[in-house]
């Protein structure tokens, strides 16, 4: 153990931010068992083992595995995103009801644009509502120093009942007391991918173009924080507005530009899924969208690197589609607890994070940044100051 945290510990501490994931993972992977086997202990074993083997055991789970990773890898980049900067963006589930919201409604009134345009611009149009939807709490934090945690809960309840009260005002199926089903030329292209990750009797899955999208929006703010300066200023201010704003950084500016930037992340997840050929629906219901709360364990395991989020979101969909097949072994309330319970677990990488981190200086002791070889040592600088002090003394005496 001594010998792996050493080595783990080596370069710029990357291994032991990976494994304090993967003990997270575990963690909730174990706590999930105990449950099962609580509640029936002979299907436990099976289905936890359903659980992590699921995507090996015919290529149209993965499938199913990257449309479930999808939305959740979206709005695990809108919270990491705003951590980046210093924000902790709450408000995903409002901003994803909205994105949702938009996509639809412009997919079905927008037919005077061709299909191939119309699903575009429905997408960019949800990205703009969900960055307008996060500029509220941002202009309050960055004019009024309202906590960003305050003003995104409350804008996520707002954002529910105002997306409801939008739907039962325009495209409501009152039969169903939802949204019409999208026609099939306003959904998302599959660009064969569900053909390609397909099971028994040539049943494809899900997964379209939408992952895609979310690898390359992954890529582009993983560019925009490391690579430009536009991203330098925003973690500037993440790290120090005080400091920021002495360089003469625009905190008031980056807070709302990062909210915005946020939120039409958080949107884009929701235009993804609900755009999707899976057929999805809104409900007219008074509840949360949960994919904007499983972005906060998504950025987390992921530890708000881009390219780790995208990993912490498959993972996530992995387990949701294990879940899916355990529905033979436990009623669907239960799984959701189990699947909940192992997802929300990952919640706790930032403790591992620093437990490992503390028994790896326990063991190897703290390091010390190198010294600037520019310095004069502490020695020499005592005596030359010592000598200045004799001369003048000298010269006092003298005078």
């Amino acid at each position: 153990m001594k010998k792996l945290l050493r080595k783990l510990r080596s370069g710029d501490g990357g291994g032991l931010n990976a494994l304090s994931s993967l003990i997270a993972v575990l963690a909730g992977l174990l706590v999930g068992l105990i449950v099962l086997l609580l509640t029936n202990p002979a299907q436990a074993f099976p289905a936890f083992r359903t659980i992590l083997t699921v995507g090996f055991q015919e290529s149209r789970n993965f499938g199913q595995i990257l449309f479930h990773a999808t939305p959740i890898i979206l709005t695990g980049l809108s919270v990491g995103f705003a951590m980046k900067t210093g924000l902790f963006n709450i408000g995903a589930p409002g901003q994803f009801a909205f994105g949702a919201f938009v996509s639809i409604f412009v997919s079905l009134e927008a037919t005077f644009l061709p299909p191939g345009i119309r699903l575009v611009v429905a997408i960019l149009c949800a990205m703009l509502a969900g960055a307008l939807w996060g500029a509220i709490p941002g202009l309050l934090k960055a004019y009024r120093n309202v906590h960003e945690v305050i003003s995104c809960i409350m804008t996520n309840w707002i954002g529910i009942f105002l997306v409801n009260w939008l739907i039962e005002r325009t495209i409501v199926q009152t039969a169903r007391n939802a949204t019409p089903y999208l026609p099939g030329e306003s959904t998302l292209p599959g660009l064969g991918l569900g053909e390609l990750f397909q099971g028994a009797h040539a049943r494809a899955s899900n997964v379209d173009i939408g992952i895609l999208i979310a690898i390359l929006a992954a890529v582009f703010v993983y560019i925009v924080l490391d690579k430009t300066k536009f991203g330098y200023e925003l973690k500037a201010c993440g790290f120090n507005q005080h400091a920021a704003k002495y360089a003469g950084i625009s905190e008031k500016r980056n807070v709302i530009f990062s909210m915005m930037i946020s939120g039409a992340l958080a949107a884009l997840g929701g235009a993804l899924l609900y755009t999707s050929a899976a057929g999805f629906t809104m409900q007219v219901a008074d509840t949360l969208y949960m994919q904007g709360f499983t972005g906060i364990s998504v950025a987390l395991l992921g530890l708000n690197h881009p390219i780790g989020i995208i990993f912490g979101g498959i993972l996530i969909g992995y387990l949701q589609e294990g879940g899916i097949h355990i529905q033979r072994f436990f009623a669907p309330e239960l799984i959701e607890m189990v699947v909940s319970i192992i997802i929300y677990f990952c919640a706790f990488v930032l403790l591992f994070k620093m437990l490992l981190h503390r028994i790896s200086n326990k063991l190897f002791g703290q390091s010390e940044p190198p010294a600037n070889p520019a310095d004069p040592p502490p020695d020499a600088e005592d005596s030359s100051q010592s000598d200045d002090d004799e001369s003048l003394g000298k010269e006092d005496s003298a005078l």
